[in-house]
Protein backbone atom coordinates (compact mmCIF):
# COMPACT_ATOMS: atom_id res chain seq x y z
CA UNK A 1 0.00 0.00 0.00
CA UNK A 2 1.63 3.85 -0.41
CA UNK A 3 2.73 5.93 2.19
CA UNK A 4 1.02 9.06 2.97
CA UNK A 5 3.84 10.62 1.80
CA UNK A 6 3.40 9.10 -1.11
CA UNK A 7 -0.25 9.15 -1.77
CA UNK A 8 0.11 13.23 -0.90
CA UNK A 9 2.88 13.62 -3.55
CA UNK A 10 0.21 11.90 -6.41
CA UNK A 11 -2.84 14.36 -4.82
CA UNK A 12 -0.29 17.39 -4.77
CA UNK A 13 0.32 16.88 -8.31
CA UNK A 14 -2.98 15.87 -9.83
CA UNK A 15 -3.72 19.34 -8.06
CA UNK A 16 -0.79 21.22 -10.17
CA UNK A 17 -2.19 19.12 -13.13
CA UNK A 18 -5.65 20.69 -12.96
CA UNK A 19 -4.09 24.26 -12.20
CA UNK A 20 -2.49 23.45 -15.31
CA UNK A 21 -5.51 22.59 -17.42
CA UNK A 22 -6.87 25.77 -16.00
CA UNK A 23 -4.10 27.83 -17.44
CA UNK A 24 -4.26 25.75 -20.54
CA UNK A 25 -8.03 26.84 -20.94
CA UNK A 26 -7.22 30.65 -20.50
CA UNK A 27 -5.16 30.42 -23.79
CA UNK A 28 -7.04 27.99 -25.24
CA UNK A 29 -10.36 30.69 -24.55
CA UNK A 30 -7.89 33.39 -25.64
CA UNK A 31 -7.27 31.74 -29.14
CA UNK A 32 -10.43 31.06 -30.06
CA UNK A 33 -11.17 34.89 -29.49
CA UNK A 34 -8.50 35.50 -30.91
CA UNK A 35 -7.54 37.97 -28.11
CA UNK A 36 -8.21 38.87 -24.37
CA UNK A 37 -12.04 38.89 -23.38
CA UNK A 38 -13.57 39.36 -19.84
CA UNK A 39 -15.70 41.74 -19.73
CA UNK A 40 -16.46 44.53 -18.07
CA UNK A 41 -12.82 44.14 -16.23
CA UNK A 42 -10.99 43.80 -20.09
CA UNK A 43 -13.02 44.59 -23.42
CA UNK A 44 -10.70 43.22 -26.10
CA UNK A 45 -6.63 43.30 -26.83
CA UNK A 46 -5.54 41.66 -30.14
CA UNK A 47 -3.98 38.46 -28.82
CA UNK A 48 -2.42 35.86 -31.84
CA UNK A 49 -2.22 32.62 -29.99
CA UNK A 50 -0.64 29.77 -32.68
CA UNK A 51 -2.38 26.49 -32.98
CA UNK A 52 -5.44 25.19 -33.81
CA UNK A 53 -8.67 24.23 -31.32
CA UNK A 54 -7.96 20.26 -31.44
CA UNK A 55 -4.98 21.17 -30.49
CA UNK A 56 -5.71 23.40 -27.45
CA UNK A 57 -8.89 20.84 -26.75
CA UNK A 58 -6.32 18.20 -26.03
CA UNK A 59 -3.97 19.73 -24.40
CA UNK A 60 -6.87 21.10 -22.11
CA UNK A 61 -8.22 17.94 -21.23
CA UNK A 62 -4.92 15.46 -20.90
CA UNK A 63 -4.13 17.91 -18.01
CA UNK A 64 -7.51 16.91 -16.81
CA UNK A 65 -7.63 13.73 -17.10
CA UNK A 66 -4.06 12.84 -16.19
CA UNK A 67 -4.69 15.34 -12.45
CA UNK A 68 -7.58 13.45 -12.54
CA UNK A 69 -5.65 9.62 -12.54
CA UNK A 70 -2.72 10.65 -10.20
CA UNK A 71 -5.70 11.79 -7.55
CA UNK A 72 -7.66 8.61 -8.08
CA UNK A 73 -4.52 6.48 -8.11
CA UNK A 74 -4.04 8.00 -4.30
CA UNK A 75 -7.73 7.31 -3.10
CA UNK A 76 -7.84 3.57 -4.83
CA UNK A 77 -4.30 2.94 -3.28
CA UNK A 78 -6.06 0.76 -0.25
CA UNK A 79 -7.45 -1.20 -2.71
CA UNK A 80 -3.77 -2.15 -4.45
CA UNK A 81 -1.51 -4.61 -2.60
CA UNK A 82 1.91 -3.94 -3.57
CA UNK A 83 5.50 -4.02 -1.71
CA UNK A 84 7.41 -0.85 -0.60
CA UNK A 85 10.02 -0.92 -4.11
CA UNK A 86 6.66 -1.80 -6.80
CA UNK A 87 4.79 0.85 -4.75
CA UNK A 88 7.37 3.56 -5.38
CA UNK A 89 7.80 2.68 -9.01
CA UNK A 90 3.85 3.04 -9.35
CA UNK A 91 4.40 6.49 -8.11
CA UNK A 92 7.02 7.26 -9.91
CA UNK A 93 5.86 6.31 -13.45
CA UNK A 94 2.71 7.52 -12.55
CA UNK A 95 4.07 10.88 -12.00
CA UNK A 96 6.35 10.32 -15.27
CA UNK A 97 3.32 9.80 -17.37
CA UNK A 98 1.33 12.41 -16.26
CA UNK A 99 3.29 14.80 -16.57
CA UNK A 100 4.60 13.87 -20.51
CA UNK A 101 1.61 13.47 -21.64
CA UNK A 102 0.39 17.04 -20.44
CA UNK A 103 3.18 18.92 -21.29
CA UNK A 104 3.91 17.56 -24.97
CA UNK A 105 0.30 17.76 -25.37
CA UNK A 106 0.65 21.43 -24.18
CA UNK A 107 3.62 22.01 -26.79
CA UNK A 108 1.74 20.64 -29.44
CA UNK A 109 -0.62 23.43 -29.09
CA UNK A 110 2.17 25.87 -28.88
CA UNK A 111 4.14 24.89 -32.09
CA UNK A 112 1.61 23.56 -34.36
CA UNK A 113 3.09 20.11 -34.25
CA UNK A 114 1.39 17.02 -33.50
CA UNK A 115 4.57 14.93 -31.66
CA UNK A 116 3.33 11.37 -33.28
CA UNK A 117 5.90 9.97 -35.57
CA UNK A 118 9.56 10.82 -35.72
CA UNK A 119 9.81 13.34 -38.72
CA UNK A 120 6.50 14.05 -38.47
CA UNK A 121 4.88 11.30 -40.75
CA UNK A 122 1.72 12.40 -42.92
CA UNK A 123 1.89 15.65 -40.51
CA UNK A 124 4.57 18.48 -40.73
CA UNK A 125 7.78 17.81 -38.65
CA UNK A 126 10.50 19.68 -38.01
CA UNK A 127 12.65 20.13 -34.50
CA UNK A 128 9.75 20.84 -32.11
CA UNK A 129 7.91 17.47 -33.52
CA UNK A 130 11.00 15.27 -32.88
CA UNK A 131 11.60 16.42 -29.66
CA UNK A 132 8.12 16.38 -28.90
CA UNK A 133 7.89 12.55 -30.39
CA UNK A 134 10.89 11.67 -28.28
CA UNK A 135 9.31 13.39 -24.71
CA UNK A 136 6.78 11.09 -25.51
CA UNK A 137 8.60 7.78 -25.01
CA UNK A 138 8.94 7.66 -21.22
CA UNK A 139 5.32 8.55 -20.63
CA UNK A 140 4.49 5.72 -22.90
CA UNK A 141 6.53 2.99 -20.79
CA UNK A 142 5.80 4.45 -17.75
CA UNK A 143 1.92 4.47 -18.19
CA UNK A 144 2.18 0.40 -19.28
CA UNK A 145 4.41 -0.22 -15.84
CA UNK A 146 2.06 1.68 -13.80
CA UNK A 147 -1.20 0.25 -15.45
CA UNK A 148 -0.02 -3.06 -15.00
CA UNK A 149 1.11 -2.53 -11.46
CA UNK A 150 -2.43 -1.01 -10.65
CA UNK A 151 -4.05 -4.32 -12.08
CA UNK A 152 -0.86 -6.52 -10.14
CA UNK A 153 -2.00 -4.70 -7.22
CA UNK A 154 -5.80 -4.84 -7.57
CA UNK A 155 -5.78 -8.69 -8.22
CA UNK A 156 -3.64 -9.57 -5.26
CA UNK A 157 -5.34 -7.17 -2.85
CA UNK A 158 -8.70 -9.29 -4.32
CA UNK A 159 -7.12 -12.52 -3.63
CA UNK A 160 -5.97 -11.61 0.10
CA UNK A 161 -9.50 -10.80 1.18
CA UNK A 162 -10.87 -13.76 3.36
Amino acid sequence: MLTEKQKSLLVINGIFLLVASVLVGWAYFFMLLKGVEIFPVVEHIDVDIPGDRRAWNMAHMEAILNGLILIAIALISPYVKLGPKLCSVLVWTSLIFGWLFTLPAIANAIFETRGLAFGGGVFEGGLANNLIYLSGWPSLVSVHIAFGLLVYGGCKHYKSIA
